[in-house]
């Protein structure tokens, strides 16, 4: 160890107020209490019986539910702080994290701040100002392009805002006619989430990787550089998986890297942990991109590579410590996948509701970081991440297919997820080999969301394994679920139920009853197919001579399907349609709750609109959805009010359809959407 300086005598804490929620105010805590330090949590009203709050020593209200109102209100936080009497506070990522006023004044409060000098944070708050800097730097950089000055020639362009990341006030620009639009709408956006419109352009680099260098500093001038991830997969421009270290680079580029991320952190007089992001060409020419300065959501893959906690770091530099002298090395192989309540097949449609089973199987190497257990709800307010899951193994192959397995048999019941693109990611020829960019989603998005006939397969089965545990007699004698619809007791003809899948497909599922009291599918609709066991909760079929174990578990009408075909989530259908669920075509319905952020210029009843137009703006879980026309013709009705909340099926306006067939013939969809880029959670 070194000694430290006299001018920065070590101070212990012994509280600690966490100013954020989720999994990485749980994260965080587990370490402060493996320090022996007390823990404060701070929650907003629908966070009061949230996880971070269930597992800190002490919990400070702040009333409310919007982010701006609570999470992001430092005054109410550093209250909070000082009340519990916590003598530091740590502010995770997002929220307040790269907030130089707020860590100021948590300082002024006499309190620790633990993240970096405000100074470091406000120097590379600005995305501009931040290139000027790292230029005088020597770091390498990408040519800004003028916007007012954009020529064909300097096409593709992405447009970013300044004062802020995680995709919002960004824009990708290929044709020069959509310029005007795309720049208006990249500053309305950047000064709606960061307070700041000012955005600027450069070009937008084919093929590129994202790669990221994770640093740590003292107060005492040593600066780390711990290794290399990928965060190439990205949706949205959001991360979906991360690794580390960053595969296919060479030895040549990854000391340019780490050389080129300390420059970084000395030109600012970093302290804590940090990170500085690259664009990395086909070519394997690195260009500076921005400067985090806070911990990542990704940085367990570094944890697991190099063997250090870093939030526990963290916390010794921010009491004075310094760094050990040797840094440690490296070993093995990490990848991290974010699992998300979405729907990537739905425009990544945000996903509520309560989560009545979380379970990720353990084993060595692999670590969960979550905020949420079972039972709770996961809502409108905020992010839609629900865990992150990582895997450690000593090569990277291992390490892959310990992940796929692991999130391949999650038990994840409640809500729908990105689980399934995640395992069809890992698994892909491209990413096994390690050849992805930014753009692998556009290109492989739509075959990682198709369904193959082995998953039609499994549904099918999922769908009769349903069946037969609703069918299978309990201790009394009788079926549960029998409600749903009943069943005949004629054992000469087949009874039958019905099932939707989370795609609109419906699965009639024929079945009889043995001599035994058992039961069987009809013959015929499932060939190759026998049932060995049939109860409530656990159904064993034997198909084509292998047999599957398939786990149910009911929740009113929901049922989930677990089993190694694949978890399957199931809608038990009544015996008849309720008329009241028909409505009045061309209705647009709220595709999920949230509130409406505004409506479109010149839309009033009566208005003309043509297929596709944008009508108005949703915004939940911090991403906005953009309400558009599902056809040409009249808005006959306009429900949606800036600023009010909906709620999932609220109606929201008629467009009669030219040519509209009769509204009796069919019934309403929801609204038609697409999904603008989302703020959180950030890389």
């Amino acid at each position: 160890m070194t000694t430290p300086s006299p001018r920065t005598p070590i101070r212990p804490l012994t509280s600690l107020l966490i100013a954020n929620r989720g999994e990485i105010a749980c994260r965080i805590l587990r370490t402060a209490r493996e320090l022996g330090l007390e823990t404060v949590a701070v929650h907003s009203d629908p966070d009061a019986d949230a996880r971070h709050v269930r597992e800190a020593d002490a919990a400070v209200r702040l009333p409310g539910a919007a982010p701006a109102d609570t999470y992001l209100r430092g005054d109410l936080v550093i209250k909070a702080a000082l009340t519990a009497g916590a003598d530091a506070v740590h502010p995770g990522y997002g929220f307040l994290s790269e907030n130089a006023e707020f860590a100021r004044a948590v300082q002024d409060a006499g309190l620790r701040w633990i993240g970096p000098p405000p100074a470091a944070i406000e120097a590379m708050a600005s995305k501009t100002r931040a290139k000027t800097l790292m230029a005088a730097a020597g770091v390498p950089l990408l040519a800004q392009v003028d916007p007012a000055a954009v020529t064909a020639a300097d096409l593709p362009l992405l447009l970013k805002a300044a004062a802020g990341g995680g995709g919002r006030g960004m824009r990708l620009v290929r044709e020069l006619a959509d310029l005007p639009q795309e720049l208006a709408a990249a500053r309305a956006e950047a000064r709606a989430a960061f307070g700041d419109g000012e955005v600027f352009a450069e070009p937008y680099v084919e093929g590129a990787r994202h790669v990221e260098v994770q640093v740590l500093a003292d107060a005492h001038g040593a600066v780390w550089a711990l290794g290399t991830r990928d965060c190439s997969l990205q949706r949205r421009h959001q991360k979906v998986i991360e690794e580390a270290p960053a595969p296919n680079l060479s030895e040549a580029l990854r000391t340019t890297l780490h050389e080129a991320a300390v420059a970084a952190a000395r030109a600012v007089d970093y302290q804590g942990a940090g990170t500085v992001e690259f664009l990395v060409t086909a070519e394997g020419q690195p260009y500076f991109l921005e400067m985090n300065t806070r911990l990542q959501v990704e940085h367990p893959v570094t944890e697991a590579v190099y063997g250090v906690d870093l939030v526990a770091l963290q916390l010794r530099i921010a009491e004075g410590a310094p760094l050990p002298v040797a840094r440690p090395d490296a070993l093995g192989h990490a990848v991290e996948a974010r699992l998300y309540a979405e729907d990537p097949a739905s425009h990544w449609r945000p996903q509520t509701g309560v989560l009545h089973s979380f379970a990720v199987p353990g084993g060595p190497g692999l670590r969960v970081d979550s905020g949420y257990g079972d039972a709770d709800t996961v809502g409108v307010h905020y992010d839609s991440m629900l865990a992150k899951v990582i895997a450690h193994a000593p090569t990277r192959a291992e390490a892959v297919r310990a992940l796929a397995r692991a999130l391949s048999r999650a038990r994840i019941h409640g809500v729908n997820t990105n689980r399934e693109l995640l395992v069809r990611s890992l698994r892909h020829p491209d990413f096994a080999t390690g050849r992805v960019d930014t753009a692998f989603y556009a290109r492989h998005l739509g075959a990682l969301t198709e369904p193959t006939d082995r998953e039609a397969r499994g549904v099918a089965l999922a769908a009769l394994a349903a069946a037969l545990a609703d069918a299978a007699p309990d201790a009394k004698g009788r079926a549960l679920g029998a409600r749903l619809g009943g069943w005949r007791n004629v054992p000469s003809r087949p009874h039958s139920r019905s099932y939707a899948d989370p795609g609109g497909g419906v699965h009639e599922v024929r079945y009889r009853l043995t001599r035994d009291a058992g039961l069987q599918p009809e013959p015929g609709d499932h060939p190759g197919v026998r049932v060995r066991e049939a109860a409530p909760h656990r159904v064993v079929l034997e198909v084509e001579g292998v047999l599957r174990t398939f786990h149910v578990a009911r929740y009113a009408r929901a049922r989930h399907v677990d089993s190694a075909v694949g978890a399957h989530a199931l809608t038990a259908l009544p015996r008849f349609t309720d008329p009241e669920d028909r409505a009045e075509p061309g209705s647009l319905l709220a595709p999920m709750p949230g509130t409406v952020v505004r409506v479109a210029e010149g839309i009033v009843p009566g208005a003309e609109v043509a297929a596709g137009q944008p009508l108005l703006w949703l915004e939940a879980m911090k991403m906005e959805h953009r309400i558009v026309s599902p056809g040409s013709g009249t808005l006959t009705a306009l429900h949606a009010v800036p600023g009010r909340q909906v709620e999932l099926g609220a109606l929201l306006a008629v467009v009669q359809q030219q040519d509209q067939e009769d509204p009796h013939d069919h019934c309403t969809k929801e609204a038609h959407q697409t999904q603008e880029a989302q703020e959180a959670p950030p890389s």
